[in-house]
């Protein structure tokens, strides 16, 4: 057996791996959405079944259970097919078999030693434009994956360590961007490289067989502490739903529900009474459901190694025909949307099962915002991000404002990057007021993001959620705010039909666009905040004084100062 020593410095070593692989496409890609915000991912996964053995700590948790589905996938291709040779990478962004969206492109490399596949390295990035009806691909009134972008199955970007010009000249063919395109695939390969030379010296300084047993004995580790943690909570069946706003196709409310079950060492969670597929692109694949699953587990269960083990006392129930279980041709444009409403119904459930260690709902909707059109001398530009929001009060203090999503470690892309890359200006970047949820300990603020138009004309398309639905408080807390998005035409601003989804706007240089996101669910009762950190949040800015008022029952001065008798008095009252 391996010991402790040598087995804590191979975990580091190879989780440095993938670390430096992570680093290594930031510092490289062209396209913002991964040098900027890190919507990329690194690993090494098992030669057999594609588990997840070791994941980069910069890029995408939700990469982490989906991206060995797509490992997987080359390997019952392989199986098959037959072909496999040292020197192959296999490209593809088949979201039904390797998860997530068609903006996800997947490099999937064996890594040999010794004649045998040892292990496969993969890379996975968020590619700026990938063809469909959309620039930027986050189209909200797909109603099949074609409409979305293209749809390429795992094919040989490389044979025996030759370059397939032709399966590049195919992808730069149907992108809008074909440089961002190329630029990103590139900074992949090397990172698969780079990967592949770092797992050389470290093999050839330990042994192929003491890694492959650290391997064996981390997944091993991470069952058993995962199983033992489930085991400490108080066995029963908890329930949590929530709704997403609409598919961008019919204006009706679905469901995402939740069903946890502990008994002894093992945890159920079972989304039988979640909404059947629906017609629009909220729909996600089965492999991106199981990711978002353990993107909610890791959340709570932070002492648990991050790799395949963390699942193997987990049992998930998502029958077919659910929105959370589509196979092709069902649009799955919008996967972020709906997997924050699987991590959402999981805090609220576990906040019934061990209060002390949730929190409160963050906003709930990257906003996936996109601006497009021609620069004055015929070049064709395309600004696709994504914007942030509040993070949820928890047992420890307020929610963190102006967050990224809980799906990512990912960092919200600069106000200047933005600027610097498209013909638009932000005339405000704000944090928004009173968009926490009250609690004991407040939800983290929304933020406001006004952007102007600079360039003569642009199409705009918005893909959000939380116009309907405002992000949950745990344990008595309040919600958020709910999502606001509004968009400048000659007699004024307007707000979309369906208030978080809408394409075909149209702006004029000059006009403008109006995000006011969500601030996260708040903790506990807001009549237990301190009146102190109220009157603190009115002098921030944070919370408005009928807020103070209203949510917290706290009396303030003409000069912001708490008025003792006067918010004892409110707190003795009933509720309103």
């Amino acid at each position: 057996m391996i010991d402790p020593v040598t087995l804590a410095v191979l975990k580091g070593r190879l989780e440095q791996i993938a670390d430096e692989m992570d680093a290594t496409l930031f510092r490289s890609a062209f396209n913002p959405i991964i040098a900027e915000a890190h919507d990329a991912s690194h690993g090494l996964y098992s030669a057999t079944t594609g588990e997840t053995l070791v994941q980069g700590k910069s890029g995408l948790p939700v990469f982490v259970g989906a991206m060995s589905f797509a490992v997987k996938t080359v390997i019952d291709k392989v199986a098959r097919d037959g072909g496999l040779s040292p020197g192959d990478v296999f490209i593809f962004n088949d979201p039904y078999d390797g998860g997530t969206h068609l903006s996800d492109f997947k490099l999937v490399q064996p890594y040999y030693r010794d004649g045998e596949v040892f292990c496969y390295l993969a890379s996975v990035g968020h590619w700026h434009d990938v063809g469909g009806n959309v620039p930027g691909n986050y189209n909200p009134v797909a109603t099949e994956c074609f409409q979305e972008g293209m749809l390429i199955p795992p094919v040989k970007l490389f044979a025996r360590s030759e370059l397939r010009q032709d399966v590049v000249d195919i992808l730069m063919a149907n992108s809008r961007l074909p440089g961002s395109l190329y630029g990103d695939m590139n900074g992949q390969i090397n990172a698969l490289a780079l990967g592949t030379r770092r797992l050389d010296a470290l093999l050839d300084e330990y042994g192929a067989d003491p890694v492959r047993e650290a391997l064996v004995e981390l997944k091993r580790r991470a069952a058993r502490l995962m199983a033992a943690n489930i085991a400490d909570l108080p066995d029963g069946t908890y329930s949590a739903e929530d709704f997403l706003d609409n598919d961008g196709i019919v204006d009706q409310p679905l469901r995402i529900a939740l069903d946890l079950t502990i008994r002894g060492d093992r945890m159920t969670l079972d989304f039988s009474r979640t909404s059947p597929a629906c017609a629009g692109p909220v729909n996600i694949a089965l492999s991106t459901a199981v990711a978002s699953c353990y993107v909610a587990i890791k959340h709570l269960f932070t002492d648990v190694p991050a790799n395949a083990g963390v699942l193997e006392p987990v049992n998930i129930v998502i029958p077919k025909g659910t929105l959370l279980s589509v196979t092709a041709p069902k649009p799955v444009g919008g996967y972020t949307e709906t997997i924050l409403r699987v991590i959402d119904v999981f805090f609220c459930a576990f906040a019934q099962i061990a209060p002390e260690r949730v929190n409160g709902c963050a906003y709930g909707t990257i906003n996936a915002l996109s601006l497009a059109g021609h620069r004055r001398d015929g070049t064709r530009w395309v600004m696709f991000s994504f914007f942030g929001g509040g993070h949820g009060g928890h047992p420890e203090g307020d929610g963190l404002n102006h967050g990224n999503a809980p799906i990512s470690t990912a960092t919200i892309p600069p106000a200047e990057i933005l600027e610097a890359a498209y013909p638009v200006m932000f005339t405000q970047w704000a944090l928004r007021p009173d968009s926490g949820g009250p609690g004991r300990h407040r939800g983290g603020l929304g933020a406001i993001y006004e952007i102007e138009l600079l360039e003569q004309a642009a199409d705009v398309f918005l893909f959000g959620e939380r116009g309907r639905y405002a992000p949950p408080g745990v344990v008595g807390g309040g919600a958020g705010a709910l999502n606001r998005f509004s968009y400048e035409q000659d007699d004024g601003f307007h707000q979309p039909p369906m208030l978080s989804k809408m394409v075909g706007i149209k702006l004029h240089q000059g006009q403008k666009l109006r995000l006011e996101t969500p601030g996260g669910g708040g903790y506990g009762d807001a009549a237990e905040r301190d009146p102190d950190g109220v009157a603190r949040d009115l002098r921030l800015g944070y919370v408005s004084r009928d807020a103070a008022r209203q949510d917290y029952r706290v009396a303030l001065t003409a000069d912001g100062a708490v008025d003792p008798d006067a918010t004892a008095e409110l707190r003795q009252a009933s509720p309103v």
